[in-house]
C-alpha cells in the first residue's frame, strides 16, 4: 500500500485546473487516499464529475492530468455527488 506522501508527491498539480480540463483526483477520508474512479473538473470552486456534471462530495488533496487507462484506484469506493467539496486548492 502506497504512503500518503508517495500518493501525495504523485499529484503535484499545484493551484486550480483550468475548468475545460479534466483532471484526476486524489481524495482522503478517515480511512485513506483515494483515487475518484472518474475524470473530474474545478469549476467555480466545486469539483465535478466532468461525464455528469455532479458536484463531488469528498476531500480532494491533490489533482493531475487525467489517465484514461489508470487502474492503479485504490478503492471502488464512490463519492454520493450533491454536498460541495471543500474547494481548497493545492499547494497552498
Amino acid at each position: 500500500m502506497a504512503t500518503r506522501e508517495r500518493r501525495l508527491a504523485e499529484f503535484n498539480g499545484e493551484g486550480e485546473p483550468p475548468p475545460d480540463l479534466p483532471v484526476q483526483v486524489l481524495c482522503e477520508d478517515q480511512s485513506g487516499t483515494y483515487l475518484l474512479p472518474f475524470a473530474c473538473r474545478y469549476i467555480d470552486g466545486e469539483w465535478r464529475n466532468h461525464e455528469s456534471g455532479s458536484t463531488v462530495e469528498a476531500t480532494v488533496v491533490g489533482w493531475r492530468l487525467h489517465r484514461p487507462d489508470s487502474r492503479h484506484a485504490s478503492s471502488s469506493r464512490q463519492p454520493h455527488a450533491v454536498s460541495k467539496c471543500n474547494g481548497e486548492s493545492t499547494g497552498s
